[in-house]
């Protein structure tokens, strides 16, 4: 199985991965360079900051769970989030946010089963032992009495679906009781992990979507089409991102049709994002069968149907990662082949856009131009790389080396020209190409730069 030849492979490796189980691949060459670009973008993510090092948390990461990000991991995340955000809360339709609880007490609603998942149960160790420590009582009544505790301890969501039928209500009537509108929102969710019986955390994105039953289906092709498009705004290489509708033996069991947008990782297909159109009957059971209160003003008296759209952002993350790493040959002048590894994050996710370093000069006075254009540039809100703090000694092709990796999309050089003539260099992580600019000039450029990638 690929597993196993992939096993093989790695472990003469210095740095180990665990790639998933596909059992419908066989070892091959092209499964040794697979597994050498996965070893690749693991080892650059954690070397870059994008995830904290450990052979477990880089496996979380590289499942779609949650795991401890770096500083740019973080970042990119945030990005990723806030992209989505806006682009369901101002896509036209009316989309508003809300926040729940990721726990709930056992007489919540939340007992009733979403998503086809099972519940998780916040349980005090203590508690536990105190139950299983009665040595008196038989295994029946030891069985029922960890089950009234299971029964009191909180429940974890597994989904953040619940939460906007619970809210369908008062939603309803903000909005004078028309249709259609959505719930959003982020956050994170307990799942059990795959085999191993424990529950893992993933960052989670949800709108929850309500319409009359006669648009259910329309709608859930539009929104289809938008999350598809907007996964690959920020791609480098779009076709990897793909939708295919759910086959009728595979749907959940309160949906009718079920779509799902995919990535093609190095190792296969994963699924991003899932969007179901689920009919009425979980709103009703939430709401215990109130279909008066549930009604909508349409003239007809029917009950709103619910389109739902949630998507993996951890795994979303590791997709764009995955997505814009190219490793490019360059021939130096000694005719030296060298492998330059380059991180293309699109401009709005990227999360560092620019690179501040000092060249030749008087090293205090061009500290002080680098901290007023830091500042300049924070209040724009385009992040910043002070690598003019640095003190070891790096040449300028290793920093660029370690900035393409990072994905910083502009290295500026401030140098004795600034000092003269406010003139400074400023290198493109896209093109590698470096241009004089003046420094009156430079933080427009950015921020025009940024906004017209976003607006594309």
């Amino acid at each position: 199985m690929f597993t196993r030849c992939v096993r093989n492979i790695l472990s003469r490796s210095a740095f180990t991965v665990t790639l998933k189980r596909h059992s419908w691949r066989r070892c091959s060459t092209s499964q040794t360079e697979t597994v050498d670009q996965v070893t690749t973008l693991l080892q650059l993510c954690v070397d870059r900051f994008f995830v904290s090092p450990g052979h477990a948390n880089v496996e979380l990461f590289q499942r779609g769970l949650c795991c401890s990000y770096g500083p740019l991991g973080m970042e990119l995340r945030r990005n990723l989030l806030d992209q989505w955000w806006h682009s369901v809360t101002r896509s036209g339709a009316q989309v508003f946010g809300i926040n729940t609880l990721s726990s709930s007490s056992s007489s919540s609603s939340r007992e009733a089963p979403t998503g086809g998942q099972g519940q998780l149960r916040i349980v005090e160790c203590e508690q536990l032992k105190q139950r299983l420590g009665q040595k008196q009582l038989s295994k029946g009544r030891l069985a029922e009495e960890v089950h009234m505790l299971l029964q009191r301890s909180p429940s974890l969501r597994t989904n953040l679906l619940q939460g906007a039928l619970e809210q369908f209500v008062p939603s309803l009537e903000l909005v004078n009781r028309k249709l259609p509108f959505g719930l959003a929102e982020t956050g994170l969710c307990f799942q059990p992990a795959e085999g191993s019986g424990c529950s893992a955390e993933v960052t989670q994105t949800s709108l929850v979507w309500f319409c009359s039953p006669r648009t259910s289906s329309q709608w859930l092709d539009h929104w289809t089409r938008q999350r598809l498009k907007w996964w690959r705004k920020f791609a480098l290489s779009p076709s990897d991102f793909s939708s295919n509708e759910v086959q009728q033996e595979e749907l959940e069991q309160a949906a009718s049709r079920g779509v799902r947008i995919i990535y093609n990782f190095p190792w296969g297909q994963e699924v991003l994002e899932t969007l179901w159109s689920r009919g009425d009957a979980e709103l009703l059971h939430i709401h215990k069968g109130d279909r008066s209160k549930l009604q909508h003003q349409d003239g007809r008296r029917s009950i709103p149907h619910v389109v739902s759209v949630t998507a993996n952002m951890d795994r979303g993350a590791m997709a764009f990662l995955s997505n814009s790493l190219q490793q490019l040959k360059r021939e130096e002048s000694k005719k030296k082949l060298h492998q330059r590894k380059v991180l293309k994050l699109h401009p709005v996710l990227v999360p560092i856009k620019v690179a501040l370093n000092i060249g030749r000069g008087a090293t205090v006075e061009l500290r002080q131009i680098c901290e007023g254009l830091l500042q300049e540039f924070l209040e724009a809100k385009i992040s910043v790389w002070p690598g003019y703090l640095e003190t070891l000694p790096t040449s300028m092709e290793q920093l660029n080396a370690k900035y393409d990796e990072m994905g910083v999309l502009f290295t500026i050089i401030i140098g004795e020209n600034t000092l003269e003539s406010g003139l400074l260099q400023v290198r493109s992580r896209d093109t590698t190409i470096k241009e004089t600019m003046h420094i009156s000039e430079i933080k427009n450029f950015l921020f025009r730069y940024i906004s017209a990638a976003d607006n594309i």
